[in-house]
């Protein structure tokens, strides 16, 4: 999967107002402008204007992610498919759509900044999660291991170039799954824990996934180019 900045920022933006303000959902194409410009619960703060959400959405609906109905008063508004286009669950997207919003997080605290989504129980049940969507045929997401001073492992999502929390590429590792106690009905930790890279690059799978990705994107905009 390979997004770029703005198609995620878009799309974390629909994320977010579909689980937190349902009654302004879909959003039109000044609310959603201004849903990415938002200065708290972002990382980076952008200045998008309305011609590059709209020119964004150009590129999602062909894509299968967003759609674009007219409500009342003839105005466009525009909502998320990722439901849809993924199969993901409630929870899946609530945590997609904070790693898409606001970088690199740890299971703790992405169980804080999705309580207006999703209520987790503990920050075992995030992980529960993190490690659904990052054992898809396609991951969605990776675990970033656990930096100097910190408690725990952080994890980012995989749709697009990864940000640090500054800003800058971050290399992407993929940690040994812990052996937590989940429900029997969640994902179980697979029988043979998978170890470090002891290199900073990406895994190969991870890899392997971005340039399909690609390749599938470049064939779409050809297409609509009407080059051959």
């Amino acid at each position: 999967m390979e997004l770029s900045a703005e198609e995620i920022r878009v799309l974390g933006c629909l994320l977010e107002k579909a689980a937190t303000t349902p009654d302004n959902y879909p959003l039109s194409t000044n609310a959603l402008t201004n849903a990415c410009n938002q200065k708290s619960s972002r990382n980076p703060v952008v200045d998008y204007g309305e011609r590059t959400v709209t020119e964004t959405m150009l590129l999602l609906r062909p894509a299968g992610l967003a759609r674009t109905v007219t409500g009342g008063g003839r105005v466009e508004k525009h909502r998320h498919t990722l439901d849809e286009a993924w199969g993901l669950t409630e929870a899946q997207l609530a945590v997609l759509a904070v790693l898409m919003l606001r970088g690199p997080n740890s299971s703790g605290e992405l169980k804080t900044r999705t309580e207006r989504y999703v209520g987790f129980a503990s920050p075992a049940d995030v992980e529960t999660v993190l490690y659904g969507l990052a054992e898809r045929a396609e991951p969605l997401v990776a675990n970033l291991g656990r930096a100097s001073g910190q408690s725990q492992d952080r994890w980012t999502h995989l749709l697009g170039a990864e940000q640090s929390d500054t800003g800058a590429p971050s290399p992407v590792a993929q940690a040994p799954r812990p052996e937590v106690a989940v429900p029997p009905a969640a994902v179980q930790p697979p029988a043979a824990a998978v170890q470090p890279l002891a290199a900073p690059s990406e895994p190969s799978q991870v890899l392997e996934a971005r340039v399909e990705a690609l390749e599938r994107r470049l064939a779409r905009l050809e297409a609509d180019l009407g080059l051959d």
